[in-house]
């Protein structure tokens, strides 16, 4: 990043400003502004800066689409101006993967979230913070747990309004909202309610939402470990039993950051669960049967992952063009002629693949990669206790073969 105190002298200025407009920034920050040849933001922005009388250009939403009119200005002084901090739910980080260390310098005034937790007394640290203006609400499903608190950005008042309905659908009716309108400027409003008593219809943007998470006895609560309950899933069957999707997470090894290929994703059950591992994960998943991929989609949104890239197709054929893999499953199709050769194309260096088989024919099959690459071959059986008559026995699942490798 180029500093103040650098010898050159960056053309393009990020400067983070407040609902207290211009008479808030820092010396420095007006000091670009009043000598800048363009100012560039949203018209709320603009508007807050509109006095200084310098040549302005609104951005377009979403912001990324006004990347090309930002970076046509190179030459020129130009001052992009974002709410609060721009590297966090910002355009900040958009523009400086576009431009070299030199060409820019940042700003940073206090983030939403900052001034949310100000209000509501929460560490910030301990407290969720999401943004859901490009999101569906879905996103918020697996941050649901009792005593959890959240601080989330949405884009407007009906925003707000559609979160209550969905924690109160959701069995978390008596959770505390804080509604935080325009903070830290002369249009501050703070106002609370419980989910299920929302009312205000006079809300508006900017907007923040402080939700104080309270569980209905009965509502279903998605544990932070693998191996969710079976119950959980919208299945016809085709489905990764809890414990052996315990075991194929493990093998798999997400460490976050990462994507995955979910070949023959079936219910989604374990792209989902290599999602809700962690927030900066991404699943790609390849599905044959459209009632199949129906299912994973609903679960995907049941689950609070509404993101899970899931794609009709069919193995190899499908994963062409696909982005690179840091890890991939496959939980059905292995021995579709070229499936395991394309997959291991695709896979760089130090990526995992896992493989699961219930056939014999499958199960030789993995044998015989295993001979060639190494790994570790598993064999998982599952018993689980049933009724027999009035008595109880125990019954046996279908034996898992699982084969797992680092590239």
């Amino acid at each position: 990043m180029a500093l103040s105190d650098d010898t050159t002298t960056p053309w393009l200025s990020i400067v983070g400003i407040g609902e207290d407009g211009f008479e808030g920034l820092s010396e420095k920050a007006r000091a670009l502004l009043t000598q800048a040849e363009l100012l560039i933001g949203g018209e709320r922005h603009l508007a807050m800066v509109s006095a200084l009388g310098r040549p302005a250009l609104p951005w377009r939403v979403p912001f990324s689409d006004s990347l090309p009119e930002v970076l046509a200005q190179r030459g020129r002084r130009v001052v992009v101006l974002c709410s609060g901090d721009p590297f966090w739910h910002g355009a900040g980080a958009v523009l400086a993967d576009h431009l070299a260390p030199e060409e820019w310098t940042a700003l940073p005034a206090p983030s939403t979230f900052a001034w949310a937790a100000a209000r509501l007394g929460w560490r910030l640290e301990n407290t969720i913070t999401l943004g859901l203006h490009a999101q569906p609400i879905a996103a918020l499903r697996s941050h649901l747990r009792p005593n959890a608190r959240l601080i989330v950005l949405v884009r407007d008042g009906a925003a707000v309004a559609q979160i209550a309905a969905y924690l109160t659908s959701s069995k978390f009716s008596g959770s505390q909202l804080t509604v935080l309108e325009a903070l830290g400027g002369p249009r501050e409003r703070v106002r609370q309610s419980t989910a299920a008593a929302l009312a205000f219809t006079d809300i508006t943007a900017p907007v923040a939402l402080g939700i104080a998470v309270a569980a209905e006895p009965d509502a279903a609560i998605i544990p932070v470990t693998s191996g969710l309950r079976d119950a959980l899933f919208q299945t016809d069957g085709q489905l990764t039993k809890r414990e052996v999707r315990a075991v194929t997470l493990s093998s798999l090894a997400p460490t976050g950051g990462e994507l995955l290929w979910d070949i023959g994703a079936g219910s989604g059950s374990i792209g989902i669960e290599w999602l809700l591992a962690a927030r900066s994960n991404r699943a790609i998943g390849i599905e044959v049967r459209a009632d199949r991929l129906a299912n994973a989609r609903a679960n995907a949104e049941a689950l609070g992952v509404p993101q899970f890239d899931l794609r009709l197709g069919q193995a190899p054929e499908a994963l062409a063009g696909l982005p690179t893999p840091d890890a991939v499953f496959v939980g059905g199709g292995a021995g579709r002629p070229g499936v395991l050769d394309a997959v291991w194309e695709a896979l760089p260096d130090g990526g995992r693949l896992v493989v699961n088989s219930v056939t014999l024919e499958s199960e030789a099959l993995l044998i015989a990669w295993h001979a060639r690459h190494g790994g570790e071959l598993l064999r998982l059986g599952v018993e689980r206790a049933a009724p027999v008559g009035g008595l109880t026995a125990w019954r046996a699942a279908i034996p898992v073969v699982q084969w797992s490798v680092r590239k």
